[in-house]
């Protein structure tokens, strides 16, 4: 999933509720958006950005706010984030003139800093990586200051875990004292994920290919992918949908594969390529709910993915749970991906109910306190 610090709010509309949903910035938005139009239809739906950022096309039902002008940034300092909140609540003392908002759904921890600084009423607070992975890859006193900073802000919050593992993670890795933690995965809407997907782009190769979709961080790992691939011997070219990057491009040149690997950028619309593709991989060291994998399988594409917290392992289950594979073994993620490349087209929704939009919007209402 592309970088972006968010932080929305949502308010859906019986008739008299309003819902919510804070962000910084709209990068990446392939359930979302689809998602969102789909509560929208229901409920009133407000998206706050911290910052004016949008790069999908958003549903006419959904309304976005900005707290800066185009192209101006939010200052991230301490300053700058009790800025942000006063602007935050003065837009939403406009905003709620008539009727205040019933839900407040935060995302991410710069908008959540904002959202808790803001001192808002009715707010959930959406938790959507596994956060002590993070914390463990820093070093030992900067780790601990963020294990601090962490417990310190969601201390006494609703939390929203977008996944099980998320769940057990702030209850037992991170030990945060929060008022509730409830686990709300994100909503898919299906068909229009798959309508996407039928879209025209004349970019995408003609050859086989395998995809990758995400970010160049290290917590993606590329040295992996790279690894297993030129382990796998397999013939088909390697797809990234992310920005070029000076420091991917050596890594490629170093494993070899300078003719196998095409990096793609960013994409709007990413399903026509995921549809295209023989197979998707995933193999981060730590998720939350891998959005890809479920997109992917809802476009018909074979999957495969390390079995890293959290996420994969409430995803790949019944037929799917041979397509997990250890974290950090690239013979084994190589074995994977020759026997993917293999399979017909995956259908079989029935595993994905959970994932549903129809089943994640009645959760997410399920959280509005009748006043």
């Amino acid at each position: 999933m592309y970088s972006r610090r968010e932080f929305a709010i949502c308010s859906p509309q019986r008739r008299e509720s309003r819902v919510n949903h804070h962000q910084s910035n709209w990068r990446r938005c392939g359930t979302g958006l689809p998602s969102l139009g789909r509560v929208a239809r229901h409920h009133d739906v407000r998206v706050i950005l911290l910052e004016h950022r949008i790069d999908h096309a958003v549903p006419g039902s959904v309304k976005v706010h900005s707290l800066t002008l185009e192209g101006k940034t939010c200052s991230k300092g301490f300053l700058g984030k009790r800025v942000a909140a006063w602007r935050l609540r003065s837009l939403l003392k406009k905003l709620g003139v008539d009727k205040p908002f019933d839900l407040h759904v935060s995302t991410l921890p710069f908008a959540d800093e904002v959202v808790a600084i803001a001192k808002l009423p009715r707010c959930w607070y959406r938790i959507a990586n596994t956060l002590s992975a993070e914390v463990k890859r820093l070093n030992k006193a900067k780790g601990a200051r963020r294990l601090s900073k962490y417990q310190s802000l969601y201390r006494d919050k609703n939390l929203i875990a977008v996944s099980d593992g998320v769940a057990q993670d702030l209850r037992e890795a991170l030990r945060i004292a929060a008022s509730h933690i409830v686990r709300i995965y994100n909503p898919y809407d299906f068909a229009a994920i798959r309508s996407l997907a039928m879209s025209n782009d004349g970019a995408i190769p003609q050859e086989p290919f395998i995809i990758h979709v995400g970010r160049f961080r290290p917590q993606k790992r590329h040295d992996l992918l790279f690894q297993a691939f030129a382990q796998s011997e397999i013939s088909a070219r390697l797809v990234l949908l992310c920005e070029p990057d000076p420091k991917l491009n050596e890594m490629i040149t170093k494993a070899g594969l300078d003719s196998q690997v095409i990096v793609a950028g960013f994409k709007q619309n990413p399903y026509p390529w995921i549809r295209a593709a023989r197979c998707l991989v995933l193999c981060s060291d730590h998720e939350g709910l891998p959005n890809v994998l479920i997109e992917a399988l809802v476009c018909g594409t074979p999957v495969v993915s390390t079995d890293c917290p959290s996420g994969p392992r409430e995803i790949l289950t019944g037929s799917l749970v041979h397509w997990l594979v250890p974290h950090d073994d690239a013979p084994r993620l190589a074995q994977a991906l020759r026997a993917a490349i293999a399979q017909p087209r995956w259908e079989n929704d029935g595993e994905l109910q959970q994932f549903a939009a129809s089943t994640i919007v009645h959760q997410i209402e399920s959280l509005i306190v009748e006043r």
